[in-house]
């Protein structure tokens, strides 16, 4: 309960922190310029839409892959609200497969372009490339899609072997998400 609230409470600090973003045009836009090579987005395209996933992670634990006796959990998929800067839901992220939905209906799904650490308590920070959106609205061109600024979402601690194969834990997580559009 004491992470969820605290997730509650960075998610309206993240928000407040950058509602100036989603302002007028004289206020600055998201800057890739810290982040990491790997993760950064294409010249030829510019962000259209900024916002906060907070949600769950859930996990299976399973055999590892051509490694029979050996144990780990696996990503199973998110479920998460996405908020812009002024904490109004505008979508949904949810999987398998990973699927960003705005409220409008339109959604898409994406492939993994490249991922960065972003410390040993946080899920890495992510660059999907958008396959073409499902439906007219908000989510209609996106081209690329940054999870940045992750809290929280990494697999369970607790122990993942033989006699708990197929059980599945879910944890807390925290990231914003920018969607871009070709400039």
């Amino acid at each position: 309960m004491l992470f969820k609230s605290t997730l509650v409470a960075a998610a309206t600090l993240a928000l407040t922190a950058c509602a100036s973003n989603m302002m007028g045009s004289s206020a600055p836009m998201y800057s890739q310029a810290m982040l990491p090579d790997a993760v950064k987005v294409p010249a030829g395209n510019k962000v259209a839409l900024e916002t906060v996933g907070v949600g769950q992670i859930t996990y299976e634990c399973k055999v590892k892959a051509n490694m029979p006796g050996q144990f780990e959990w696996v990503f199973g998929g998110p479920d998460a609200r996405l908020l812009d800067r002024s904490g109004k839901q505008v979508g949904k992220y949810y999987g398998p497969p990973a699927t960003w939905e705005a409220m409008d209906g339109s959604k898409f799904t994406a492939t993994q372009v490249a991922v960065a650490p972003n410390g040993a308590d946080n899920i890495p920070l992510q660059l999907v490339k958008a396959n073409p959106a499902m439906g007219m609205g908000a989510m209609s061109g996106v081209t690329y899609t940054q999870r940045v600024a992750t809290k929280g979402g990494i697999a369970p601690s607790s122990a993942c072997g033989a006699g708990n194969v197929g059980a599945k834990q879910v944890v807390q997580y925290q990231a914003d998400y920018i969607f871009y559009k070709a400039s």
